[in-house]
Formats: structure tokens, C-alpha cells, sequence
């Protein structure tokens, strides 16, 4: 189906001001990378469609674009979420894991296998997969310990709701580096990031 073949009325509206409010997210995206473990705000941004948090939906307002191929899990393909993300966006979806620049996870319970999605190659370590997780909270979930770059001593996160044995693929994950994908979790409006650079260590084992 073409963007042209969309009801447009029924496309709920994305960023007010496009560019100041991009680059008002990218700033806070940006942030969260740099210092893995911490939460940045991005409740200010438009409501998305029912099943997308505002911060997931304004991660795809600001990184999703015609050059970007993304990944939709099941649960939103087909319906009012994939059509927002392809008129606001316009970019390309793809439905192999290893084709997607980004992937919009909304229900981390099925989610792929990390080994799933591009991790990168040795010339180009960049080109390797985001992967957008929605989860029900930030807290209350069984809490990883971070550390590297950009971490001063040890930052904790403990997002709900993750699959049985997912800590033990982004430990996996990390020893890779440089290649590995890269995570985003979020949660309403809320926002924390794991890049493939943190080393993580599970309490309790």
C-alpha cells in the first residue's frame, strides 16, 4: 500500500514544529546514549496511535527516515502504528531483523533473538541495528548493573517485563563490541538507553 492509498484522516498528528521538536528529542535520545543507564523525558511529544508511547513514537519521529529501513514486531504491523510510522517517517519496512536499521519492539515478550537483527561488520560497526523496546516501566524488573563509557562509577536499570534469559543476550551482545546492536528502552513518556558498549551484570548471579 502507498502513503497516497492511506486515510489521511485518520493519521494522528505527529511533531507541532518538525524541526525545533526533532531536534528537541534528538538532543534527549542523544543524552541517553552518552550516559546509558539514565531517563530522559520525552513526554512532550505528540500522542501516537494506541499501543506507542509517546517516547517511542517520538524516537521514530526524529530517527526514522526514507533511508532507514525498520522493523515492526507482529503486534503493529497492519494497522494504525505502521501507518503513522510510514506517513510521518516515510521510511522503508522491512520484515527480516537483519535488513532493519531500526526496530520498533511492542511487546518485548516476542521479541527476536538479539542474534536476529544486523549487528554491523568490522568496516562499518554503525550500520547495525537500534532496537526500540516498549516496556510497562523503567523499574520493578530484575535490575543489571552498568558500566563503561559514560558511566562514572555504576548506573542500574531494571525495565518489567522482558523475556526469560534477554540479560544474558545483552551480555552476549557486549562482548561483541564493537559490532552488537544497540537498545533503547522506553516506557510512556520515559527513556533509557543500552548500548552495545555497556558492560552489564545481573544481580544475584
Amino acid at each position: 500500500m502507498s502513503v497516497a492509498a492511506l486515510d489521511l484522516t485518520q493519521i494522528a498528528p505527529g511533531f507541532a514544529d518538525p524541526t525545533i521538536d526533532s531536534q528537541a528529542a534528538f538532543r534527549r535520545v542523544m543524552d541517553a546514549v552518552a550516559r546509558p543507564g539514565t531517563i530522559q523525558d520525552l513526554s512532550s511529544a505528540p500522542e501516537a496511535p494506541e499501543g506507542l508511547d509517546r517516547a517511542a513514537g517520538a524516537i521514530a519521529l526524529t530517527l526514522f527516515d526514507f533511508e532507514t529501513p525498520v522493523w515492526l514486531d507482529p503486534t503493529i504491523r497492519g494497522g494504525p502504528i505502521e501507518d503513522w510510522i510510514r506517513f510521518h517517517c516515510g521510511c522503508p519496512l522491512t520484515q527480516a531483523p537483519a535488513e532493519a536499521a531500526f526496530a520498533m519492539i511492542a511487546e518485548p515478550l516476542a521479541c527476536p533473538p538479539l542474534s536476529a537483527f544486523n549487528p554491523g561488520n568490522a568496516k562499518y560497526p554503525d550500520r547495525s541495528t537500534t532496537l526500540v523496546i516498549q516496556v510497562a516501566a523503567l523499574v520493578g524488573g530484575r535490575s543489571a548493573c552498568l558500566s563503561g563509557p559514560g558511566i562514572k562509577v555504576r548506573a542500574t536499570i531494571a525495565p518489567t517485563g522482558l523475556q526469560d534469559g534477554f540479560w544474558p543476550q545483552v551480555q552476549a551482545n557486549n562482548a561483541r563490541f564493537q559490532l552488537g546492536v544497540d537498545l533503547l528502552f522506553v516506557a510512556g513518556g520515559l527513556l533509557t538507553a543500552l548500548p552495545r558498549s555497556t558492560r552489564v551484570t545481573i544481580k544475584g548471579d
